[in-house]
């Protein structure tokens, strides 16, 4: 079973070749999609000498958001599983391993890697937690971790989710079409080290997370789309 790992950039020169070589590593057949999003830093010369088989690199002219780099990347991925990884130093790659086991064994579809989030600030902790209780609130659901960026499931799923925002609110759009459309969201426990060099995601980005919760609370996937 291959896995492919979408990767999105934006300004991670300083974390982006160490986050390939740990994902490289990985004893896993696998693909690498890398997603640079208009980087304006040394992103681009950094990840345009890492191209090879096994590392699709493709550049974004203007900066679209994290959404629309996974979307980009779903657009070319060849795996029957797909992963999100960022370009940060957050997530540690092993964990798909025991991601992967449950769609390996067919246990679940959909798997999330849940983090315990005692080394985030307050205010992000606060919100992390109140995105997943509304999430549980309004799909029925008993979640743990909502924001995860370790969502792992079969591509045709991820393709049959249409997927539409374009920066961080993706997380909780993903999330509300896979209820919407019937999956089981296994969870399983993984590592997490919050950082906050050159963080990009802040409090107001809950906010678009919320409405995006709301949007698609009566989305229906595709009649063909099996479930």
């Amino acid at each position: 079973m291959k896995l492919s790992i979408i990767m999105p950039v934006f300004n991670e020169e300083q974390t982006v070749s160490e986050v390939i070589e740990r994902v490289k590593a990985i004893p896993i057949d696998k693909e690498i999609i890398l997603v640079n999003d208009a980087s304006s830093d040394g992103t681009f010369e950094i990840v345009k000498k890492l191209s090879s088989r096994d590392i699709k690199i493709i550049h974004h002219p203007v900066n679209h958001g994290k959404g629309a780099a996974i979307r980009t990347g779903l657009n070319i991925a060849c795996g029957d599983v797909v992963v999100i990884q960022d370009a940060d130093l957050e997530y540690n790659p092993n964990d798909f391993l025991q991601m992967i086991a449950p769609i390996n064994e067919k246990k679940a579809d959909v798997v999330y890697g849940v983090r315990l989030l005692k080394t985030q600030k307050l205010i992000m902790r606060t919100g992390n937690r109140f995105l997943t209780f509304v999430t549980n609130f309004i799909y029925g659901q008993h979640l743990k971790d909502m924001e995860t960026c370790y969502k792992m499931m079969r591509r045709e799923i991820a393709v049959s989710l249409d997927l539409e925002c374009r920066r961080f609110d993706v997380e909780a759009e993903i999330t509300a079409k896979l209820l919407r459309g019937g999956y089981t969201i296994y969870e399983v426990p993984i590592s997490y080290h919050a950082r906050y060099e050159n963080k990009k995601l802040t409090m107001f980005d809950g906010l678009p997370a919320l409405k995006a919760l709301w949007k698609y609370r009566h989305w229906n996937p595709c009649p063909d789309t099996p479930l």
